[in-house]
């Protein structure tokens, strides 16, 4: 009995064009760029529910603080009570609580692609690592600036002529302008920061934790240094404090020494650079 075996049917060769014989893709190859890593950012962060949430708890407490800090002053003011005063400095309130819901944006647009593993389609569809970090910091910076930039500009026209019977001067050109743009170009940085923390640490809740105490562990260990030997520690601290080096937009710093003008956007700038910088070599050398 014989024990010989028919050959196997091979299948047909493939077309120069793709697997199937003869097909030819309508859709164009195209080398890819940083456009469309742009672009692929901006569909995620504006279609995640928790970008609307934050964003709007954003609004609702800059603009709900300020205004209500505005109406209390008002309320308990005379003709002179603020006599030279910028009437902007009130809305310093508002954007100190709102900044907790920008670091926690910044770090979820990051470390939340890793919690979830989206990370690894991230990687695929753009294998370029520093790509798809510069396209995450560049929406994610233009969003922040831009909501920041409405909201406190809101409230800082509303406060203008809300404390004009109150003696408040008029603010200068100077003065809008830290008020808004330095402001909303600071806080857009420290979001920034956060995003990039996030991008370290891997973890929504470490990095979110590691952020709230950057902002306000040196003004709480400052508030108890009450002895003279850390006098100038207790200082510093206050001097270069995130609160301190938001309320020098609006003239109204804790201490006489320290930042001043826009040396806290300068500042904000070095740090977020290094920070980059750390992330980017972390994000080479890691695996996904």
């Amino acid at each position: 009995m014989s024990t010989h075996q028919p050959p196997m049917p091979q299948p047909p060769a493939a077309a120069p064009g793709g697997p199937y014989p003869g097909y030819t893709s309508p859709i164009p190859v195209v080398r890819t760029h940083l456009g469309h890593a742009l672009a692929a950012e901006w569909t995620k962060i504006r279609s995640v529910r928790s970008t609307m949430w934050t964003l709007g708890v954003f609004t609702v407490l800059v603009v709900g603080i300020g205004l209500l800090a505005g109406t209390l002053v008002e309320s308990n003011s005379d003709s002179d009570s603020l006599s030279g005063e910028n009437p902007l400095s009130f809305g310093f309130f508002g954007l100190l609580v709102g900044s907790i819901c920008i670091i926690t944006l910044g770090v979820l647009t990051t470390a939340s692609e890793y919690g979830t593993g989206m990370i690894r389609t991230t990687m695929t569809a753009c294998p370029s690592r520093a790509r798809v970090l510069a396209a995450k910091s560049v929406v994610f910076f233009a969003v922040a600036f831009a909501v920041t930039l409405v909201t406190s500009g809101f409230v800082a026209m509303v406060q203008a002529s809300m404390l004009e019977s109150t003696g408040a001067r008029t603010p200068a050109g100077g003065d809008w302008l830290k008020a808004t743009v330095g402001i909303s170009l600071y806080m857009a940085l420290l979001g920034l920061l956060s995003l990039l923390i996030g991008s370290v640490i891997r973890h929504s809740a470490g990095a979110i934790t590691i952020m709230i105490g950057v902002v306000l562990a040196p003004l709480v260990l400052a508030m108890f240094m009450v002895t003279e030997s850390l006098d100038k520690l207790r200082t510093w601290l206050f001097e270069y404090s995130i609160p301190n080096q938001l309320s020098v937009f609006y003239s109204n710093s804790l201490t006489e020494s320290g930042p001043s003008g826009w040396d806290p956007l300068w500042i904000m700038l070095g740090v977020t650079a290094a920070v980059y910088a750390g992330a980017y070599s972390l994000l080479q050398s890691r695996d996904v």
